[in-house]
């Protein structure tokens, strides 16, 4: 009885919640800025965000770190915007800010009370239009993201792990350098090549506009065309394409940090674009092996047979190519090895055995509630609505991507595990303690 009760709640919550469908609006100014507009006056909030298509990918392999270099960068002022008073603005008026980089874009974005909604399109029209990118500026952000790679890498215990990894499991796509790059490329650019960089990528033809919130489509339209419609339209930008030759052979690499004293053992798949059905199936592998307490492997490897301090999978996707990763932790004399047979014997049976109608059940509630939360604020949608028209070519994705997750069946998790997560087709990294010299 108390089962049918919340099958019948979950089936009511997701009716609920497919009802309340995203609305927005969509139009291209003539300088090729993509505005996208989603109108919801439940509360006095709202979201300005740029989205601009470059990332680590996007770099020259001697000057890696441009793309996350200019996050900071473009905080530094504007031609109407006094240096160093970027936060302050935005702070003494009530608002928040951010921005961050993958490799894929760059997003920056504000949160203001709605009656600041035109702040908020004045201060990204400057950033867009009206950047200084001159020396004191560089060299003042280099500073800051030279600390900002000593804390969260450098000095972070297994903070290298994704370079290591991208490093082994690309051979001719960027994607094999990490996003914060090397601090000597940033040391030896010139303050030619960090402006030549914000002239080809941080163009209007290369971004989208998208304002979520409390907000009047028509009033907002006419400030978007106010701030944004003399932006010049930039060159358009001509992207090479990189095709990895497949791995058909296992391999092993080993990388040694100074930081740790337990050893990781890890295993990486190249996997496909983020776009496909089969990154969003890999999602839900990913939701089995690892997701919580109750979940495939840290119920056997660190709950049952007490061998591993900590368990993980992780669907890593990217607009390219992805990488499914697995990763633990050793308790006490545990060997590598052990934890790698066991962390197979758990593959083959998501590759050779159907999960359960209740596993799946289960999993796709936990893919409505992920729904939920990443679209419960303006500032979320914003997000959502920005990647979804960016990354995947489809706006509606915000609307129509649960009835994808729904709409795959066990079938699908079985054949995708078989044809991605083979062991001739992962590298096994060996993340171990530095080893002390000798004296």
């Amino acid at each position: 009885m108390k089962k049918s009760i919340f099958l019948l709640f979950c089936v009511l919550v997701t009716s609920i919640i497919m009802a309340q469908k995203v609305s927005f609006v969509e139009f291209d100014l003539d300088n090729g800025l993509h505005v996208i507009l989603h109108q919801d006056n439940a509360a006095p909030v709202v979201t300005t965000a740029v989205m601009y298509h470059v990332g680590a990918k996007d770099e020259n392999p001697n000057r890696t770190g441009f793309a996350h270099f200019f996050e900071h960068l473009l905080f530094e002022g504007t031609k109407n915007i006094e240096r160093g008073k970027w936060f302050e603005i935005v702070s003494s008026n009530g608002g928040t800010n951010n921005a961050n980089t993958n490799n894929d874009r760059t997003y920056y974005y504000e949160v203001f009370p709605s009656n600041n909604l035109e702040l908020g399109l004045w201060m990204e029209s400057e950033r867009m239009l009206h950047p200084i990118i001159n020396q004191i500026g560089v060299d003042t952000q280099n500073e800051v993201v030279k600390e900002e790679k000593r804390l969260r890498i450098d000095n972070q215990p297994y903070g290298n792990i994704l370079a290591q990894i991208k490093k082994n499991m690309f051979v001719k796509h960027p994607y094999r350098w990490a996003t914060i790059g090397s601090m000597d490329h940033l040391d030896a650019a010139t303050l030619e090549e960090f402006q030549a960089f914000n002239e080809k990528f941080y163009i209007p033809n290369n971004a989208v506009l998208v304002v979520a919130g409390d907000i009047n489509i028509a009033a907002t339209k006419k400030m978007i065309n106010k701030y944004f419609s003399e932006i010049p339209k930039g060159t358009p930008i001509k992207r090479a394409s990189f095709k990895e030759d497949a791995i058909v052979k296992e391999f092993t690499a080993e990388y040694r940090d100074s930081n740790i004293q337990i050893p990781m053992l890890l295993n990486a798949y190249r996997t496909p674009s983020m776009k496909t059905r089969e990154a969003r199936i890999l999602d839900m592998i990913s939701t089995i092996l690892s997701d919580g307490k109750s979940s495939r492997l840290f119920k056997k490897m660190v709950e049952q047979k007490k061998n591993s301090l900590n368990v993980g999978a992780v669907n890593f996707t990217q607009e390219d190519y992805g990488m499914y990763i697995l990763y633990a932790l050793p308790l006490g004399e545990t060997t590598l090895d052990t934890l790698q047979k066991e962390i197979d014997e758990e593959i083959v049976k998501i590759q050779t055995e159907l999960i359960s109608e209740k596993e799946m059940e289960k999993l796709k509630n936990k893919f409505l509630n992920q729904f939920v939360n990443s679209n419960s604020s303006v500032e979320g949608i914003a997000h959502s609505l920005a990647s979804f028209y960016m990354l995947y070519g489809n706006v509606n994705l915000i609307n129509t991507e649960l009835d994808i997750y729904n709409s795959i069946t066990r079938e699908e998790i079985r054949t995708v595990a078989k044809k991605y997560l083979n062991n001739n087709q992962r590298m096994i990294l060996n993340y171990l303690p530095k080893e002390e010299k000798n004296k």
